[in-house]
This record gives structure tokens, C-alpha cells and sequence, in this order.
């Protein structure tokens, strides 16, 4: 699945690289700078291979305002940086020891995108893939491990919006990314299990977001 999605996103990165070289000629029509509000949904795609007990995993979805400022290289060509924390609950289930609560950690994962926005008059499709870094924090172990430990991770971003235009400034915007993260979890679990147990975890969310922009200038 990984390489699947590794070889989309190259493809999308040469149709983007092609499609900036066919646009030769300067054109000064377009803002280059737009910001936009949204309200997320972010729902994980997870699993996880645990050491020793065995199981998966179990992640809560969260529901969270972000932030975003794209910038404009040309009338089709953009960047995107996507700035949002989530808080998600953890469970590991399905055990040797059965279900094990581990408390909930923050996830702080800026993402940069390069878009390609196709010409349209009042509804501006765009696709775009990048890449991530997802850094964990706050992490509160639960009533059954000691300590929780995430790695900080980088994943590939996937991207499909839709920008509809209110007036020449402003616009409603929806949104959907898909990220490819995977982190290695630690949980102490000495207190209770006697024991430290190891996991890789895939976290893959899929973000659904909606909201509204403003062209800057």
C-alpha cells in the first residue's frame, strides 16, 4: 500500500513539474497569497504491530480548527502550509492482557504541499501532494502505564480541494489530505505488566476540512 501511494505521489510531482514548465510566458493576474480557516475532521486509519502481547490499536478521532497560507508561483502553481494540532485518545486492544487504555497524546503536524489549481471561473479544483513532520507531545499515559513515549515522524501528504468563489477576495474552501505516518510508541508498562512493550504504529488520517479564504494580494 505504502509504494502504491510513494509511486502517486512522484507521478503527481512530475505532472506538477510539467505543467510549471509549460507555463513560460509571466503572468501577473493572479494573488499570490491567499489564507484560509477551516474545521477539520481527522480520522485515523490505524494499526499497529505490538511486541509481546500482541493486538492492535485503537485511535479516537478529534475535531479541530486549522490554519493554512498558500502561495502562488504561477496562475496554476502553489504551495500550501497546513498548520493544526489534534489530541487523540489511545487504546491498545485485543491483548494478551486484553484492553489497555494509554491515555491520549497531542499531535502538532505541519504539512507543506505543492498544488496544481486547474483554471476555472468560479470553482477552482486543485490536487496536490508533500510531506509532513508530525511531532507528539503532552503525552498523558493512561491508569495503566507508567510513561507513553511517540518518535517524532515524517509521512507524505495527498490533497484534493475545491475553492469556491463568494467574491474576487473571498471564497469557500473544502478540503481532503491523506497522510501516510507511522511512529514507534514505547509504553512502560513495568507498574503493571512488568515489562516495556514496543509497537509500530500506523497512524494514516485522513483529514476532511471546510472553511473559508481570503486572497491577500
Amino acid at each position: 500500500m505504502k509504494k502504491i501511494f510513494i509511486t502517486a505521489l512522484i507521478a503527481c510531482f512530475a505532472f506538477i513539474s510539467t505543467n510549471a514548465q509549460e507555463s513560460t510566458t509571466e503572468d501577473t493576474s493572479f494573488t499570490k497569497f491567499q489564507l484560509r480557516v477551516r474545521a477539520l475532521a481527522v480520522v485515523a486509519n490505524e494499526s499497529a504491530t505490538i511486541d509481546a502481547i500482541g493486538g492492535d490499536v485503537k485511535i479516537k478521532n478529534d475535531y479541530v480548527p486549522e490554519l493554512d497560507l498558500t502561495y502562488f508561483f504561477t496562475k496554476n502553481i502553489a504551495a500550501e502550509l497546513i498548520l493544526a494540532t489534534t489530541q487523540h485518545d489511545v487504546k491498545a486492544i485485543s491483548t494478551a492482557a486484553g484492553d489497555i487504555p494509554l491515555g491520549d497524546v497531542r499531535l502538532l503536524p505541519p504539512t507543506l504541499t505543492v498544488q496544481y489549481h486547474f483554471d476555472s471561473e468560479m470553482v477552482h479544483p486543485y490536487v496536490g501532494a508533500g510531506v509532513n513532520y508530525t511531532l507528539f507531545y503532552d503525552e498523558n499515559s493512561g491508569p495503566v502505564a507508567d510513561k507513553v513515549e511517540y518518535d517524532n515522524a515524517f509521512g507524505f501528504a495527498f490533497q484534493l480541494g475545491f475553492d469556491f468563489d463568494i467574491t474576487d477576495k473571498w471564497f469557500v474552501n473544502l478540503d481532503a489530505k491523506y497522510l501516510l505516518l507511522n511512529t514507534d510508541v514505547t509504553v512502560d508498562a513495568t507498574t503493571a505488566l512488568g515489562a516495556k512493550v514496543g509497537a509500530d504504529v500506523d497512524i494514516n488520517p485522513f483529514i476532511a476540512g471546510v472553511g473559508i479564504g481570503y486572497r491577500l494580494f
